[in-house]
């Protein structure tokens, strides 16, 4: 089984450029599904639609939402891709498998009240809370991924001229970073870095308490935990401060394709998503109170 998730992980990466994300999503459903087969005594090769009908079948019935099943079939419909590629089948029992569309939703976005209340739960005099105010100070200040923010580099940050350098897997940008959080990214350098890493060589910006350049899931637990604290009942996800930072700049006058750049969106289709956010929390403000909203 491992050998051909292996295998799967390359034909992603060689034939459809998938990012690390998308790889890692691929890779954990395969897993269950290969397991699911594996319980079921299944050939991956010989299973047909029924049994994958099946196995959607049982995840709903385990509570998995309909957005989770249509994931698992993209990721199950790409691994029979593989295997008719690699010649271990010659049809996809995928094809004809249709689930109901998931309706896409508007991100959830915090207000800016809700925002200084997060960045205000760290307790900056632990080592802890001071790398963990640096790293929501920067998020917000410049809108990074949680991947991006975590794959950030020392030389990434140039704190002289407040900007920050992202280098990600598809794109390259630079970022304007604002006073505060420039100040607590130099407290960060200065008083728990040193303090935290285990090796010289180490270039990670950001370090866990081993000294070792901090996952994604150790930050989704931080900022769930801060969130739990500073009483916010939105669902918070890795991606909030990131789709807060570009509705408040919109909200208060930045042009829709500065935006863009900044947060690295190949195209204007998908920061314009921002506009339609802002526009559904004044909508019905106006609708109630402009006396010819009616007319």
């Amino acid at each position: 089984m491992t050998d051909l998730i292996q295998a799967f992980s390359d034909y992603l990466v060689n034939t459809k450029n998938a990012s690390k994300n998308t790889l890692d999503s691929y890779r954990r459903d395969l897993s269950k599904f290969l397991k699911y087969l594996d319980e079921n005594e299944v050939g991956a090769p010989s299973c047909n639609k029924e049994c994958i009908q099946t196995y959607l079948d049982v995840l709903k019935k385990q509570g998995k939402t309909n957005a989770t099943l249509v994931r698992v079939l993209a990721s199950i419909r790409c691994f029979y891709q593989f295997l008719i590629f690699d010649g271990q089948c010659d049809q996809n029992p995928t094809k004809n498998i249709v689930l109901e569309k998931v309706e896409k939703k508007l991100p959830e976005i915090l207000s800016q009240r809700e925002v200084d209340a997060l960045l205000a739960q760290p307790d900056i005099t632990t080592l802890r809370g001071c790398r963990d105010k640096a790293m929501l100070e920067l998020l917000y200040a410049t809108g990074v991924r949680v991947s991006e923010l975590i794959d950030l580099n020392l030389d990434n940050v140039n704190l002289q001229v407040n900007l920050l350098h992202c280098t990600s897997e598809k794109n390259d940008r630079i970022i304007p970073i604002y006073k505060s959080a420039v100040k607590a990214v130099e407290d960060y350098l200065v008083r728990v870095r040193p303090v935290l890493v285990s090796n010289r060589s180490e270039k990670a910006l950001f370090l866990n308490m081993n000294g070792e350049r901090l996952t994604r899931q150790g930050f989704w637990k931080i900022i769930k935990g801060y969130a739990q604290s500073a009483g916010i009942e939105k669902s918070i996800t890795p991606h909030t401060m990131r789709h807060s930072f570009a509705a408040h700049l919109l909200e208060n006058g930045a042009g829709i394709k500065d935006i863009k750049d900044m947060l690295g969106h190949s195209g204007i289709s998908s920061t314009q998503v921002y506009a339609q956010i802002i526009k559904q929390k004044y909508d019905a403000s106006y609708k109630k109170f402009h006396p010819k909203a009616g007319q």
